[in-house]
């Protein structure tokens, strides 16, 4: 197994390095360390070039060799990308306001080889700044307003040599594969649906191959498989009408390229949709769906389930470049913990504890994972930890603020395929046995907190994650809790409060008869207690008392709908003799006013037949 599928780069606030593989994973020495900080690095999507941004210069490295191979000396970059075979390199910077009539050209292509700006144009947006390319490098998409400019990589000075329309698009994506093809979105606007459209872009000016129109979209996201075949749609609205997340409603929808099949992805769990990947086959993509614990669930390319993996509290989803290997996890303000599981059995190999993980990624070979811990997320415990498939840790890289990290890609395709086993784990590396006595020992789960008296006794369902046995999660519209049912059907009644109930403490012995007050303790209560004394020497029981039901209010009649339907007409009236007014005087009225004036005797006689 050749090392460089375990190469790997971070950049942090002290260095930009690039690490070997197995079996120390040491630092390059033939790559020479920028002397300052640098904003960005960038691989090619073959791992061929790595470039990296510094505050005056761009410098392109052979990842081969680790010598620089262009330099283009261009100041405060912010932004960088390579095309899809590494021949050209777009760079982006922060707009500039110059002179009066001028526009400040910040998006520039060049050309790797030699170092030549092809193209240059204004782009004031930060967010979609990069040229979208097609996988043979043959055409690059840019989109301008309400425009969708293609150009020809080989003939830059020619400009724009097609163009499609489309008014309201929001996103635009260009699909992988030899057979190009264009996926364009237009969000939701003014009471009209959201839509979604994909051309073939040797037919852009034709019609779509496939549309679907739908509500609750005011931005999506595409996903293409490897092919290009088909693509997933994830739409979300700003805000969630139902008040039942703060982040907006999300779905989902399944489209394919040639315009025979699409559908709504169907999700049997109400909530968010967390994460969603392709496998690398392009035959299969994976959901994180619903509220905590959210569902994992596999579909296939005619949208049918093929294994649902029950719930988790995971947020996070990723095949391994042979499709052997599925990562499942939850990061952010989630517990850390990865669960890999066998494609080809389902069953699960290992559980990784990787706590405040920012970012996570297959090694191209597919038999290593990288989980980092990035700032700004968390500025503590920054560090890459690189973990075997099968749950042993390999290496540990710990940074002070550390802010990217990543494997050298590989072109695709090119990954050894798996066995019929799991390959076993290397030797770790020296750091982490350098680790291992800094790390304390892992504490007992406490579990939830139980008050005493609920000690030692089985927990009601109503308490328990419908991942454990408990019940189903039923949605509220927030403003009523649902009935809390307890072990004999009854519902729970809070301690006290309940009609014919008395407060017990749990622990306490049960409360005895209060005994009838001594003579000393009458003449000490005063006039408070003078009721209480005429009662004599003799105990009192205690009674429980019982509320009496409240009595119903009377219902209210409904009102005359004929009396209601002359109330409206006399309104009617009354608006259109205040506009009549408004037109003697001279004032401009509006379409709308002026139909109103003009079924006056419409409603007139409307109103005479109602007897009004």
């Amino acid at each position: 197994m050749s090392t460089d599928t375990q190469q790997y780069a971070f950049r942090s606030q002290k260095q930009l390095v690039l690490v070997g593989g197995l079996p120390e994973f040491n630092p390059i020495d033939t790559f020479e360390k920028p002397s300052v900080n640098s904003r960005l690095y960038k691989y090619s999507s073959d791992g061929r070039l790595f470039a990296y941004i510094l505050p005056d210069v761009v410098n392109v490295v052979d990842t081969s060799t680790f010598q620089i191979v262009q330099s283009l000396a261009i100041p405060n970059i912010v932004e960088l990308s390579f095309s899809p075979l590494a021949t050209f390199l777009s760079t982006w910077e922060r707009p500039q306001k110059l002179e009066e009539g001028v526009q400040h050209k910040n998006l520039r292509v060049w050309r790797v080889a030699d170092g030549t700006e092809v193209a240059s144009f204004s782009q004031k947006s930060q967010e979609g700044w990069a040229l979208q390319f097609t996988a043979n490098e043959a055409h690059a998409l840019r989109v301008v307003g309400p425009e969708i400019q293609v150009f020809a990589s080989a003939e830059w000075e020619k400009g724009v040599v097609d163009k499609l329309r489309v008014d309201g698009v929001t996103s635009v994506s260009v699909s992988p594969g030899q057979n190009a093809a264009v996926a364009v979105f237009i969000g939701e606007k003014k009471g009209a649906p959201a839509t979604v459209r994909i051309y073939g872009l040797a037919a852009l000016a034709g019609a779509a191959t496939c549309q679907k129109t739908f509500y609750k979209a005011d931005k999506a996201t595409f996903k293409w498989n490897a092919a290009g075949t088909h693509v997933l749609l994830l739409t979300q609205t700003d805000v969630d009408k139902s008040n039942k997340s703060y982040y907006g409603e999300t779905n989902m929808y399944f489209l394919s390229a040639k315009g025979d099949f699409e559908c709504r992805v169907t999700l049997d769990k109400e909530g968010p949709i967390h994460d969603f990947a392709w496998s690398p086959n392009s035959k299969e993509f994976g959901v994180i769906y619903g509220y905590m614990p959210a569902k994992a669930v596999l579909f296939d390319q005619r949208v049918r389930v093929v294994h649902d993996f029950g719930s988790h509290p995971i947020n996070f989803i990723a095949y391994n470049p042979q499709s052997r290997l599925v990562a499942l996890a939850g990061f952010g303000n989630l517990a850390g913990k990865v669960e890999i599981y066998d494609r080809r059995s389902l069953a699960k190999v290992t559980t990784i504890d990787a706590p405040n993980t920012s970012w996570c990624e297959w090694s191209p070979c597919g038999r290593f994972l990288l989980t980092a811990t990035l700032s700004p997320r968390l500025r503590v415990d920054n560090g890459v930890k690189i973990w075997h498939c099968t749950g042993s840790l390999i290496h540990v890289q710990l940074e002070e603020e550390l802010y990217q990290a990543s494997w050298r890609p590989i072109p695709p395709g090119t990954a050894a395929v798996f066995g019929q086993e799991l390959p076993p784990a290397p030797e770790p590396s020296p750091s982490v046995a350098l680790l291992a006595p800094a790390k304390p020992a892992a504490a007992k789960p406490a579990g939830a907190y139980r008050p005493p008296g609920a000690r030692g006794l089985a927990t009601p369902s109503i308490f328990k994650r419908e991942d454990e046995g408990g019940a189903a999660y039923v949605p509220s519209n927030g403003t009523s809790t649902p009935p809390r049912q307890g072990p004999n059907g009854q519902g729970y009644r809070l301690n006290g409060h309940g009609p014919g109930v008395r407060r017990h403490v749990p622990g306490a012995p049960p409360p005895a008869p209060s005994p009838s007050p001594k003579p000393q303790e009458k003449r000490k209560k005063g006039k408070k207690d003078k009721s209480a004394a005429a009662a004599g020497g003799t105990e009192t029981p205690v009674e429980e008392v019982v509320e009496a039901p409240a009595p119903e209010e009377p219902v209210a009649a409904e009102p005359d709908p004929v009396a209601k339907k002359v109330r409206n007409l006399s309104k009617k009236l009354k608006a259109i003799d205040d506009l009549k007014q408004k037109l003697a005087r001279g004032e401009k009225l509006e379409v709308t006013q002026m139909q109103k004036i003009d079924a006056e005797q419409e409603i007139r006689k409307e109103l005479e037949s109602l007897g009004g």
